[in-house]
């Protein structure tokens, strides 16, 4: 087959978007895509032609396979009759590797079978399941903010203790992490907030986000694979924007969940009006110290699977 592998130019969301529809309108929850939507994507600060790839037989667009900067590896989509997938996959991974991303991912929805088996079948392992969680305010358990607490804002130097609460969970170096929470534009760099030891360094941090425009987090597929924004561990991740997101980081210890149920109080008292009628979260189930809480105060909401491949 005359196979040629090039990579994504202006004029490929169209072919895109109809091969992705063609695919994958019989799977569950499956969402059509817009050629508007991907236009959009192509302006994200984190789009990068390089590494989204085209695969073209006898002047026809038969196939593609995106990949992000933050080793994200999409699914390479292949119309029935051609054999593309292997190439694609070949291309992004090799991409990924050339500009030094040591590990790579991807995120399906765990139904998508087809999809997570032939990651597998690649050397994909499955790592964890990133959980979603929803509470009503008003079956959150009666909550008052202890007196004398020092619970404060995030600072600038309080981000590489911050970072390092749970090892492997945040994704940034604390450089970016700093622009990350501090010069936001979906999110006050005060929607953050900190419990203190006396000695004033960080025991735990929380974030709330507080935005009615956001999506309403019962009205939302809880099974799509998409990161919420502010959940500690979504950084560097292209993410969903929720409304009433809650989030913290502690470490695990024996002060953990008394911290975090300060967190929580602290974050509840923080609403003042009815722009927010239930809280979100997600957390990933590896760290269990994390969803142990969200799973005694919280429902659980859905998930979905993480696989992750080293390269060489």
């Amino acid at each position: 087959m005359d196979l040629e592998i090039r990579t994504f130019l202006p004029g490929d969301e169209a072919k895109q978007a109809a091969i992705y529809n063609a695919l994958a309108d019989k799977m569950p929850g499956f969402k059509p895509s817009a050629v508007e939507e991907i236009r959009r994507r192509g302006k994200d600060p984190d789009f990068e032609a390089s590494l989204r790839f085209v695969a073209v037989a006898k002047g026809q667009t038969i196939g593609y396979c995106n990949a992000q900067k933050n080793g994200r590896i999409g699914f390479p989509w292949c119309l029935p009759g051609h054999s593309a997938e292997e190439p694609l996959l070949d291309a992004a991974l090799a991409a990924c590797e050339a500009i030094g991303i040591k590990k790579v991912f991807t995120a399906y929805r765990g139904d998508w079978v087809r999809v997570t088996q032939f990651f597998e079948a690649h050397g994909f392992k499955k790592t964890r399941e990133m959980v979603n969680y929803f509470q009503n305010l008003l079956d959150l358990p009666t909550m008052v903010i202890r007196r004398g607490l020092n619970i404060s804002a995030l600072r600038k130097e309080d981000v590489p203790t911050v970072a390092a609460m749970v090892p492997g969970l945040i994704n940034l170096p604390p450089a970016q992490l700093v622009n990350h929470w501090f010069a936001n534009p979906y999110f006050a760099a005060d929607s953050l907030f900190v419990f203190r030891r006396s000695d004033e360094t960080p025991q735990g941090v929380g974030m709330l986000i507080s935005k009615p425009e956001y999506a309403d987090p019962l009205k939302i597929d809880p099974n799509a694979p998409c990161f919420r924004l502010g959940a500690f561990g979504s950084e560097g991740r292209t993410t969903k924007r929720v409304n009433g997101l809650f989030s913290f980081l502690v470490r695990e210890d024996s002060d953990s969940t008394a911290v975090a149920l300060d967190l929580l109080s602290f974050a509840l008292n923080r609403i003042q009006d009815d722009s927010v009628e239930v809280l979100a979260a997600q957390a990933p189930s590896d760290v269990r110290h994390l969803t142990g809480f969200y799973q005694k105060y919280f429902r659980k909401q859905g998930g979905f699977p993480i696989f992750e491949r080293e390269l060489a």
